[in-house]
């Protein structure tokens, strides 16, 4: 009973998160490729639930702070897309100003941190809300999930390549 309960308060969360996008201007759309790192944070976060049998308090306290930190996550990549695009602008003139060149790699340096940061405060927030077991799966559960989700996303772009080539 506890298991169906936490299921559906899962589906409820998807749910609800499925409405909001949707609700946004048709302008403010995400890029394909956004929606496609929230559907793989989305389902990260159910498969997790499952691989883990998170309780319902866990759940609550995870998935909004989890969200809150793959959000932050985002933005700072965008940043990180941002300022390589402006360096390859800069190494692309024909005698580069080594001062820009310089602050532009620092702001990616620093970018990057930025990103490590969040990571460790999921981390955090999984040792302070998990238990060891459930610590010990999700050490195994993120190898596995990440090696499925890279090896389906190579499949789908050799799949979209043959398609372009007939």
């Amino acid at each position: 009973m506890k298991e169906k309960r936490t299921l559906v308060f899962l589906a409820m969360m998807l749910l609800m998160g499925g409405l909001v996008l949707s609700a946004q201007p048709q302008d403010k759309i995400p890029p394909e490729r956004e929606r496609i790192r929230e559907n793989i944070h989305r389902l990260r976060l159910l498969r997790m639930t499952e691989a883990l049998d998170l309780s319902e308090e866990q759940v609550a306290k995870v998935y909004p702070a989890a969200s809150r930190l793959e959000k932050g996550k985002a933005d700072i990549l965008k940043a990180i897309e941002g300022e390589v695009r402006v360096l390859r602008e800069f190494l692309e003139e024909s005698s580069p100003d080594e001062a820009r060149l310089s602050s532009a790699v620092a702001k990616i340096k620093e970018l990057r941190l930025n990103l490590q940061e969040k990571d460790r405060e999921f981390e955090d927030l999984l040792e302070q809300n998990l238990n060891t077991v459930q610590r010990a799966k999700y050490a195994l559960f993120s190898a596995d999930f990440y090696k499925r989700v890279a090896t389906g996303l190579k499949r789908a772009r050799e799949q979209g390549r043959a398609k372009q080539r007939f």
